[in-house]
């Protein structure tokens, strides 16, 4: 009977441990974020994207606002189109907002800040963030280094 009770308690012991790696997990990746709420879609070009990928944060001020929604291959413009949803009630951002592409520290994931500037008219679903600055590539800047110093 004792053995018997071991063997239950170490069970449970097991299964909640696996509960709070699970919740932990969860938390971890905000996937509850994840859920579709009131949001718009603005779209932006990009030269080059980094490692921006679909659900990267959408920040101003450091306040994430929404995520990126989709990103894709324009042919015709030979740029990266990203998609922007943003929560609806963020509803402030002007139209000559500009859109930049960040990274988290210096390992960190990449993510987009917005700027907003000083026009009167404010972005709505379908615009299109018309300022953009492209994610820094660590090696162009290395090799840009490389080739500018002085020689022997």
């Amino acid at each position: 009977m004792k053995l018997r009770f071991l063997e239950v308690s170490v069970g449970v012991f097991v299964l909640l441990g696996i509960a709070a790696l699970f919740y932990l997990a969860i938390q971890v990746s905000n996937i509850a974020e994840y859920r579709d709420r009131d949001t718009y879609h603005v779209v932006a070009y990009f030269d080059h994207i980094g490692g921006l990928k679909v659900r990267a944060p959408v920040t101003v001020s450091g306040v994430r606002i929404g995520r990126v929604a989709h990103i894709v291959y324009d042919p015709e413009r030979f740029q990266a189109r990203v998609t922007l949803a943003i929560q609806a009630g963020q509803d402030y951002l002007p139209a000559d907002t500009q859109a930049s592409i960040f990274t988290a520290g210096l390992l960190g994931e990449q993510y987009i800040a917005l700027e907003p500037g000083g026009d009167y008219e404010m972005l709505a679903d379908g615009d299109e963030v018309l300022f953009t600055q492209s994610a820094l590539v660590l090696e162009n800047m290395i090799g840009r280094v490389l080739t500018n110093l002085p020689g022997d």
